[in-house]
């Protein structure tokens, strides 16, 4: 029996759920969704997907994403929530050895972008944010510390979490990528009316940071969407989209939309990679829906 989830907060949160309730012994596989969705990863007939599309292999799965439900029956459990973690944690609610709570509520709010501006600017007073943009912040894979926080976590409160060298260190560089990002960001973002575009494709090793900076600093825009390459080849193109959390005056459900781009995600954000060959046709596309604003959802 295998954990099959993704590398972000709710994905580490989930794999500590299932090692708890159901004491799994192998090691976590870690997979993108994009990646799942075109046949990349190969599914066991015993593995447990979190916070990913399903696969009929699978034995049993838990998400909560808009463009990932189904027709057709499945052990585990579906619904659109906050966090696939609190999925699970209700799923398995008389099974834990211990109280998880807290953990799954800042999954919650996290997960959702339910943040307010002064979580965004100073995450380092807020503990599980803090935490968070370590395992997400960049894209390169880092699978020793993902496993390490699921140990961790399995294990300690927040405030033990914090206080180990590894992690410590690893919050201490986000802060500092944070102030470089701000930098970046303003000068490699331009408008289109309430859209804006964010590319990094100039760069070779493209700057990261807290992903919600952006809507601090353009307060007047509706939606972003973030551009680089996902290797240093550039043979693919990877882009992020958001609703901004301070300014929800976007009508267009991202995930549904991005479906039509090999992508996926929530109502309110989504991502999508695909050949680099395809970005002049893919990009202006999605913005000019953006830029539409209309409700794609009937």
């Amino acid at each position: 029996m295998r954990i099959v989830t993704r590398p972000d907060f709710d994905g580490i949160v989930c794999a500590v759920l299932l090692y708890d309730a159901l004491q799994i012994d192998e090691p976590v596989k870690w997979v993108e969704p994009n990646d799942l969705q075109k046949g990349l990863v190969e599914i066991h007939n015993q593995d447990i997907i979190a916070n990913l599309p399903y696969n009929d292999n699978c034995e049993l799965w838990f998400d909560h994403h808009y463009t990932n439900r189904i027709n057709k029956p499945f052990k585990g459990a579906f619904k659109i929530a906050p966090s696939a973690a609190g999925i699970i944690f209700e799923y398995y609610k008389d099974s834990f050895k211990q109280d998880y709570s807290n953990l799954v509520e800042a999954a919650d709010k996290i997960d959702s972008a339910d943040l307010t501006l002064d979580e965004v600017l100073h995450p380092e007073n807020y503990d599980y944010f803090m935490l968070s943009m370590t395992v997400s912040n960049g894209d390169e894979p880092d699978e020793a510390y993902w496993n390490m926080l699921v140990e961790l976590l399995g294990k300690f409160d927040i405030h033990q979490v914090l206080e180990d060298p590894v992690v410590y260190k690893h919050c201490q560089s986000i802060l500092v990528q944070n102030e470089i990002y701000v930098a970046y960001l303003k000068e490699n973002t331009e408008f289109i009316k309430h859209v804006s575009v964010t590319d990094f494709r100039p760069f070779t090793s493209p700057p990261a940071g807290n992903r919600f900076l952006v809507y601090s600093l353009f307060p007047n825009t509706y939606v972003n969407l973030k551009i680089r390459y996902e290797d240093k080849n550039k043979e693919r193109v990877v882009v992020h989209i958001g609703h901004s959390i301070f300014n929800p005056q976007c009508n267009v459900n991202v995930g549904l939309m991005l479906t039509e781009f090999e992508g996926g995600g929530h109502h309110g954000a989504g991502s999508t990679r695909f050949q680099a060959s395809k970005a002049d046709e893919y990009i202006p596309k999605i913005i000019d829906i953006l830029v539409n604003n209309e409700n794609n959802e009937n």
